[in-house]
C-alpha cells in the first residue's frame, strides 16, 4: 500500500518550463541543507533547487541550472540531449549516469499509416546519452552547493565516455547477458541504464531493460581519473571493468536507486512502455556487498507500492529526504498528470512514509 503524506512543489524557472523539463523529470537526489538536484530526461544539464517560503509550505525553487558541457567533455554536440536517468551524491561529488540507450521514433497522432510505419523502421543513437559524469561539488558562502569544472581544493569534474571507446556500452560489447540488447531500443526491453547510487569509489547502476527472465539487473563499476584531463575510465574486478548483480523484482526492471544508511531502496517499474505496477524493494546492506549477487524475492522485501496513472504519472525518481519525524520517500513523475500541473511554472511530486 502507498502512503502518500503530503505533496512537494517544485517550481521552475522559464527556460525550463520552454525545455518542457518540469514534465520530464527524470532523477532526483536530496543535497542536504534544504536543497535538491534534479536532472530532465531532454537537455544536457543538472539543476538545483532550494526550499523555498511562499504560498505553498512545501516547496523547492530558485532554480539553477548548470550545463554538462560547461563542466566536462561531452562525445556529442553540447546543446543535445544527454537523458540523464539517476543521480548520485556524496557531498564532494554529484554523478549524473545518461541512459545510454537506443530509441525508436515515435507514433503520433497525425501520422497516416503509411509515415507510421516507417517512422518505426528508425531507431537513433545519441552520444551524449553515453556519459557517466562526476561532477565537482563547492558550497556558496551562503552554504548552496554548486557544481564546477574545478573546485578550489583541486577536484575535477570529469566523465565517462567523453569517447565512445572508453564508454560503458563499449566495455558490455562482448557480454554474455547483456551485450545482445546493447542493439534493443529502450522500453522494448532494451540496454537502458535508470539509476545511480555512489557506494564507496565504486557506482552501482540500475538497469530498466534487459530484465532477463524476469531477473534485473544493477552494474557495479569502479571509475577512476584517466590518462586525459577531464575523462574517466573503468578500473577492474579481477579481470573484468564491471561486476553484475541479478535481482529478482517480480519481472519488473529498475526505475531509481537511492542509498538509505547501508541499504538500497530500489523503484521498479515495468520495462516496457505500461502503466504499471510501481514499487519500492529494499536491498539491505547492498552498500556493503563485495562480490557479484543473486537476489531472490525474499531478499528483496517490497517497502512501498506507489500510484499510477493511465498513460501518465510514471514514477521516475526517489530520494529519502529526512524530516523531524524520520525519513521519507519524495517521489517525482514522469509524465504527470494534469493534477500536478495546477500552475504553469509548478509540478507536484509526493512525500511518502517509509515503514
Amino acid at each position: 500500500m502507498h502512503d502518500i503524506e503530503r505533496r512537494m512543489a517544485l517550481r521552475f524557472h522559464a527556460d525550463s518550463i520552454s525545455a518542457g523539463t518540469h514534465v520530464n523529470i527524470s532523477a532526483i537526489r536530496d543535497g542536504g541543507g534544504g536543497c535538491l538536484w534534479l536532472a530532465g530526461d531532454e537537455t544536457p544539464s543538472v539543476e538545483r533547487m532550494s526550499v523555498t517560503v511562499g504560498d505553498h509550505a512545501d516547496s523547492y525553487g530558485a532554480q539553477r541550472t548548470f550545463r554538462l558541457a560547461d563542466l566536462v567533455p561531452l562525445p556529442g554536440d553540447e546543446d543535445a540531449e544527454a537523458d540523464i536517468e539517476g543521480l548520485g551524491y556524496d557531498g564532494s561529488w554529484l554523478w549524473a549516469v545518461g541512459s545510454h540507450s537506443l530509441v525508436r521514433k515515435r507514433i503520433k497522432a497525425k501520422h497516416d499509416d503509411t509515415k507510421a510505419v516507417k517512422r518505426l523502421t528508425k531507431v537513433r543513437d545519441r552520444p551524449n546519452r553515453h556519459i557517466v559524469a562526476r561532477l565537482a561539488v563547492e558550497h556558496d558562502r551562503g552554504g548552496l552547493p554548486h557544481v564546477v569544472r574545478e573546485s578550489t581544493d583541486g577536484r575535477r569534474s570529469a566523465v565517462l565516455g567523453a569517447r565512445r571507446g572508453d564508454s560503458l556500452t563499449e566495455a558490455l560489447a562482448t557480454d554474455a547477458h547483456l551485450s545482445p540488447f546493447l542493439r534493443i531500443p529502450a522500453k522494448e526491453n532494451g540496454f537502458d541504464v535508470e539509476g545511480i547510487a555512489v557506494k564507496g569509489r565504486h557506482l552501482l547502476l540500475g538497469l530498466r531493460g534487459p530484465v532477463l527472465r524476469g531477473w534485473a539487473v544493477v552494474l557495479e563499476i569502479a571509475p577512476l581519473e584517466g590518462s586525459r584531463t577531464g575523462e574517466l575510465v573503468l578500473d577492474r574486478f579481477g579481470g573484468s571493468r564491471y561486476r553484475k548483480h541479478f535481482l529478482d523484482l517480480g519481472g519488473l526492471g529498475v526505475r531509481d536507486l537511492c542509498p538509505q544508511g547501508d541499504d538500497l531502496l530500489v523503484l521498479a517499474g515495468p520495462t516496457m512502455e505500461l502503466d504499471g505496477p510501481v514499487r519500492v524493494h529494499r536491498w539491505k546492506d547492498a552498500l556493503h556487498t563485495e562480490e557479484p549477487s543473486v537476489l531472490r524475492a525474499d531478499r528483496l522485501p517490497v517497502e512501498v507500492e506507489l500510484p499510477h496513472g493511465e498513460g501518465n504519472d510514471h514514477a521516475e525518481g526517489v530520494s529519502v529526504v529526512s524530516e523531524s519525524d524520520g525519513d521519507k520517500l519524495f517521489v517525482v513523475y514522469d509524465s504527470p498528470a494534469e493534477h500536478r500541473l495546477r500552475e504553469t511554472d509548478t509540478v507536484f511530486g509526493d512525500i511518502v512514509a517509509l515503514p
